[in-house]
């Protein structure tokens, strides 16, 4: 078969963000029909630097394309396993962990700047100190907003970064932490060129330091070659790339927000790979096309922002949740893709359990919760929604509807409110919102991801705690998962914390979805993950001849 691959814009020669790398636009270049792959994305990233930013879309485009971490993950059995440090060991106590590092890791080379060695333990050493030292001028370039190491309060727990000798590092701990080496395997966790920092400290421009973030340096298996804002990233082949051969010489971001605009692009073979499709049975029908999916380690919920009435009144919280009716939740928006969310925790997580009070949908209980709180009258309240598609929610929108439907039998009036992606995050981290319907997909396995990031007292600090609510006893309990390796002792702290959450509802975890995208036959290999974002490394394209 060969594919009747089309361009994927329009020829626009101004516009770029970054003035600097103007260039040709990608859809003048024929090449990408064959020696590259066009994915079509469903937003545009927040930033070039997963460090700064924890939602899935900027994931997604950035963390394994451009960056490294020093630890991956099996996708297979979900174990740890060496990537930029070849091997590591953690003494007795837990609190010295030594990192041996590759030899051969080369950055990129780009237009705007030109390594003269490779990877060592100063670029180590400088990505993680830049979120640690409030006096680094890159800790300062952002405010010091790194969101997920607060969330997991990294600065709390790292005493100090030594450099052994120029391959090996060693990170002091003020305490054992069960969960620090699977922080490290996050996407988050990037390794960053100092020498790049450097060049940039260097320049007189006083806007050279965000830089960083915004013109990427990294050593994965692609490098960035140019962004128009909104429309689409070009990235080109890291020709030296330390683990592998990389097939794709050109990877195409075509950044469109409208489901039904992926699907034609797809059908119409503009894209190679979309994301969250939808037309699941027409995408099946077609022997060009190729459906998959992975039952994904995440969960939808919808928050309640504690600060601001009535949700800082617990009873309102409960009332609400009572009267959301998962079930028409789950046929209305996921069909057969997802399973109701008995708590934060998948079914598959290590520490998930049946005794986890569940929370049972009743019309009855909620207007008692709402009467009991001098609220049998109903009030009003605004309900955000999502504005892209994602793998724990594929329509916020319709799910935001359903529940003002809800909550009309409980006299509740809900106002639905939406805005751009960049501006929906930038909103919410502010809690200025009310209520909102989002969700999280998990960095790796271990069960505090769906905690610590979520809803810890640290979190609420930066915003990634969208219920804005801070319990210390439900912070007592994970900080007691931290310092024990014993997992059974961990699955009865993390027990009593799920049921805290039912007490309390700060959030009413809805579903745990599987996650999809669809591809034109001819594009081999692994893209998707249970967890941690979409990974181009070792993907291929065929075209044959019918």
């Amino acid at each position: 078969m060969k594919f009747n691959l089309r361009l994927i814009t329009k020829t626009i020669p101004l516009g770029l963000l970054f003035t600097a790398l103007m260039g040709c636009n990608p859809s003048a270049d024929d090449s990408v029909l064959t020696e590259g792959i066009v994915y079509c994305s469903e937003g545009a990233p927040s930033s070039f630097n997963p460090q700064l930013i924890t939602d899935g879309t900027t994931i997604d485009a950035t963390s394994k394309q451009l960056y490294n971490r020093l630890i991956d993950f099996n996708n297979t059995n979900l174990q740890r396993i060496p990537a930029l440090a070849k091997s590591w060991h953690v003494t007795r106590n837990g609190k010295l962990i030594t990192f041996y590092l590759r030899r051969d890791v080369s950055f990129h080379q780009t237009e705007y700047f030109t390594p003269t060695r490779t990877m060592n333990a100063d670029d180590v050493i400088f990505s993680f100190n830049r979120i640690l030292d409030t006096q680094n001028p890159f800790y300062q370039s952002v405010d010091g907003n790194f969101p997920f190491f607060q969330s997991v309060n990294f600065h709390e727990l790292v005493d100090s970064i030594e450099k052994i000798d120029d391959y090996t590092v060693r990170f002091k701990l003020n305490r054992a932490d069960s969960t620090f080496l699977s922080n490290l395997a996050t996407p988050f966790a990037v390794i960053l060129s100092k020498q790049y920092a450097e060049q940039l400290l260097a320049d007189s421009d006083p806007q050279a330091l965000s830089q960083l973030d915004s013109l990427p340096i990294g050593t994965g298996p692609f490098k960035f070659k140019q962004y128009r804002n909104n429309s689409f990233i070009r990235y080109s082949r890291h020709d030296d790339y330390w683990r592998r051969d990389v097939e794709i010489e050109k990877l195409i971001y075509n950044i469109t927000p409208n489901n039904t605009g992926r699907l034609t692009k797809l059908l119409t073979h503009e894209c190679d790979v979309i994301s969250f499709p939808i037309a699941a049975d027409e995408i099946k029908s077609r022997p060009d096309l190729v459906l998959e999916e992975v039952t994904s380690f995440n969960v939808a919920f919808f928050a309640f922002n504690a600060q601001k009435p009535p949700f800082d009144n617990p009873s309102v919280r409960k009332a609400i949740a009572h009267a959301v009716n998962k079930e028409a939740i789950m046929t209305a928006v996921y069909g057969e893709q997802a399973e109701i969310a008995e708590s934060l925790l998948p079914k598959a997580s290590w520490a998930f359990s049946d005794e986890v009070t569940t929370f049972d949908y009743s019309v009855e209980k909620a207007k008692t919760l709402l009467a009991n709180a001098g609220l049998s009258e109903g009030f009003s309240f605004d309900i955000w929604a999502i504005p892209v598609q994602r793998d724990y929610n594929p329509n916020a929108l319709k799910m935001a509807k359903l529940i003002k439907s809800d909550l009309e039998a409980i006299g509740v009036e809900v106002n639905i409110i939406t805005w751009e992606w960049n501006t929906f995050l930038r909103k919410l981290a502010k809690g200025e919102h009310q209520s909102v319907l989002i969700g999280w997909t998990a960095d790796h396995p271990d069960p505090d991801n769906f905690f610590s990031p979520l809803l810890s007292c640290s979190a609420m600090e930066t915003g990634r705690n969208r219920a804005f609510w801070c319990n210390e006893k439900f912070d007592q309990l994970l900080a007691k998962a931290y310092i024990t390796n014993d997992i059974s002792e961990r699955k009865k702290l993390y027990l009593q914390a799920q049921n805290i959450l039912v007490e309390q509802m700060p959030l009413l975890p809805i579903a745990h979805s599987k996650r999809a995208q669809a591809k034109v036959a001819g594009i081999n290999g692994d893209i998707l993950a249970a967890f941690g974002g979409i990974n181009f490394e070792n993907v291929s394209k065929t075209v044959g001849e019918n």
